[in-house]
């Protein structure tokens, strides 16, 4: 197999997936704002006349000098949309290559059925990428290792230019059994792609392990866990990723919902910091933390449900965290020691305090986990009666307070309810995790803030009671982490315009559809 760099070294390739010409040629000139690489995956155009106008098109469009256009027609065998036979699909990247693309990329199921001679027929001047996809999982590590041999012989064999491997990983593990297949001082030609919500993080940091390419979507995603091209440069600055650039990221299950990487990435930037901040979906707190050092993450934020399981695995804790007994914090030093704090009771005193007088007040707390602990030791600490609804009342009892059962809630009243649960988050936003009748009291504190004003805060503004909106807390608690991983002031105003103008946005697009 062929060793010489194919790409530039880091390169993102935009995928342009459109069903139209017309979209595919708006998508086109969309992502030349942001990268020189492009796939055209000609396999989802509706039909062999739309990729005839696409391809005709692309005759005529002025396309800047250096750019590298890649054609795919990836057959449903593999994984594509393309149904026709291989000589038609031969016959279109055919055409492809008459109209500008200089590489194209074939899946090795089509592959394995053509002579070289054949191959080299139809793919003449243009360099080749052999794709291996697997969207089941990906192998164990003898089969995988057996699966590269293979397909590096079968480039050999046939004369191509570069492979990608493509699987779906449910682990971190996972991808960085595929990463690690990337050799930089002897396989330069190879593309990594893990692929799923688990390895996003992974697939954005690709080029750090060496990976010639990876891919973001233009519109729609080809793969799961992608992110959009416009926001893997703007929000994530991908390109600029280097094996200089500190890691940080967010922890939880779900993941997807949080606006930490808008709120810290946004901070980074203004200060021109060479850091990037990444989301983690973790179901298991071991596969998370094995990956420490492979990634060589600096620090992490803890959402739901790790805040309490994070401090077992830690090397020293704040003690005010150690008292709260969760954290949401952690920075990581010399690699792999971990230190925690909480940074949720910051957010909740500033919330509150603005609000009401916290000494003699009454609060009723929902939720009995690593938020309904951060939230009732800082009332408590400030003198306010707490009391707990949870569903199980063991835990209720470890959060400290008083219990209170939910039959109880309409016959009390409160000075204020705060909300520590998940109920009525993105994207379920028509639940609440209390009804009308039982919101009896002056103040309703939401501690989700995707919604801005929840189900929970409707009901409450409908009967006239004051709300508090959880992206207070989420700004307070990101700001002071953003300050302790760096030990420099935070943006603050900047931080809270990103926040919100990405909530404004979400907002506009509901109403309008």
């Amino acid at each position: 197999m062929k060793r010489a760099l194919v790409f530039e070294k880091g390169s993102v390739c935009g995928v342009v997936a459109g069903r139209t010409a017309r979209d595919a040629l708006r998508q086109i000139r969309s992502a030349l704002r942001y990268t020189k690489t492009l796939e055209l995956r000609l396999d989802w155009l509706a039909d062999e006349r739309e990729a005839a106008r696409l391809l005709e098109q692309l005759k005529k469009e002025e396309i800047p000098r250096r750019t590298t256009l890649i054609a795919t027609c990836r057959h449903r065998k593999a994984g594509g949309k393309f149904s026709g036979t291989v000589v038609e699909q031969l016959s279109l990247l055919r055409v492809a290559i008459n109209a500008g693309c200089q590489w194209v990329d074939l899946e090795v199921e089509t592959a394995a059925e053509l002579p070289s001679f054949t191959l080299g027929l139809y793919t003449a001047h243009a360099k080749r990428i052999l794709s291996y996809h697997d969207f089941r999982g990906t192998p164990d590590p003898p089969r995988l290792a057996r699966l590269v041999r293979e397909l590096y012989q079968m480039c050999d064999d046939l004369g191509f230019d570069a492979v990608k491997i493509a699987t779906k990983c449910d682990s971190l593990a996972d991808s960085l059994r595929v990463l690690s297949l990337v050799r930089p001082s002897q396989d330069q030609n190879v593309i990594a792609v893990p692929m799923g919500e688990a390895a996003t993080p992974a697939r954005v940091l690709a080029a750090r392990f060496g990976s010639a390419l990876s891919y973001a979507p233009v519109a729609e995603a080809t793969a799961p866990g992608q992110i959009p091209l416009a926001e893997l440069h703007g929000l994530y600055r991908a390109s600029g990723v280097s094996a200089r650039t500190r890691v940080y990221g967010v922890i939880g299950n779900p993941i997807a919902h949080s606006l930490s990487p808008v709120l810290h990435n946004t901070a980074f930037h203004a200060r021109k910091l060479d850091a990037i901040y990444l989301p983690f979906r973790v179901a298991d707190l071991n596969d998370f933390l094995r990956a420490i050092q492979p990634l060589s993450i600096a620090g992490f934020s803890i959402t739901l449900p790790h805040k309490e399981k994070i401090l077992r695995h830690l090397d020293d804790c704040d003690p005010l965290a150690a008292a709260i007994g969760a954290v949401n914090t952690v920075v990581v030093r010399g690699g792999k020691k971990l230190f925690g704090y909480n940074t949720d009771y910051v957010g909740v005193l500033r919330s509150i305090k603005r609000r009401m007088p916290i000494a003699g007040s009454r609060v009723l707390i929902l939720g009995a986990g690593g938020a309904a602990r951060a939230v009732a030791f800082a009332l408590a600490k400030g003198g306010a009666s707490v009391s707990i609804c949870a569903r199980r009342a063991e835990r209720a009892r470890e959060v400290g307070g008083d219990v209170m059962p939910r039959t109880a809630l309409k016959r009390e009243f409160f000075d204020a309810i705060v909300n520590t649960t998940p109920v009525g988050m993105h994207p379920d936003t028509r639940q609440s995790p209390l009804n009308a009748r039982e919101l009896n009291c002056r103040i309703v504190f939401d501690t989700i803030y995707r919604p801005r004003r929840t189900k929970l805060l409707q009901l409450a503004a409908a009967k006239g009671i004051e709300t508090i909106s959880g992206v207070e807390m989420f700004l307070a608690q990101g700001i002071a982490q953003w300050e302790i991983w760096t030990g420099t002031r935070a943006p603050e105003a900047l931080m809270r315009r990103a926040v919100l103008r990405k909530l404004e946005e979400e907002e506009r697009k509901h109403k309008e559809s």
